[in-house]
């Protein structure tokens, strides 16, 4: 029998996205906002909107194979974003959900010296994340079904190539 998951659907996502701007904006809007895809580039995209920002990037960090599988440790994958003249600018990170907390690490560790400031949300904070996020909607020590990834593929359910 599977476990448990915690089940996120549009309709939550979107009050998840409203709260978490409201909470962003009342400490200063960021001068762009950082997707970690995959499961990030909703959560940015939707917190740009939210925050009336337009200056968006993404970046690409391989992590999780499966569920409850993942590497070693997270690796980003090229193209890296190249922050020249921003200096002084602040950035969001975001994502959806901090688990173990190491993508969001190595996110920041890239960003330093290179930025202003940087701060993270996610939808979803687990209480094991070795990085605590300045913004989170909720927490939860389950696995988590997000309305973007809570089916397979096309491509491994036989609609293409048949």
């Amino acid at each position: 029998m599977e476990a448990e998951r915690e089940v996120l659907t549009w309709q939550r996502f979107d009050e998840a996205v409203w709260s978490l701007a409201e909470r962003v904006a009342a400490d200063g809007v960021p001068d762009m906002i950082l997707s970690v895809a995959r499961g990030g580039l909703i959560v940015g995209g939707a917190l740009g909107y939210a925050l009336g920002v337009k200056n968006t990037y993404t970046m690409n960090v391989e992590f999780y194979t499966g569920v409850d599988e993942r590497l070693d440790v997270p690796r980003i994958l090229p193209p890296a974003p190249d922050f020249v003249d921003l200096h002084d600018a602040t950035v969001l990170v975001a994502d959806d959900v901090a688990d173990t907390g190491l993508t969001l690490a190595s996110v920041r560790e890239f960003c330093a010296g290179k930025v202003g400031g940087v701060r993270t949300a996610v939808v979803y904070a687990k209480p094991r994340s070795v990085v605590v996020p300045d913004y989170a909607w909720g927490t939860t020590e389950r696995w988590i079904s997000f309305p973007w990834s809570d089916r397979p593929p096309v491509t491994e359910r036989g609609v293409l190539g048949a």
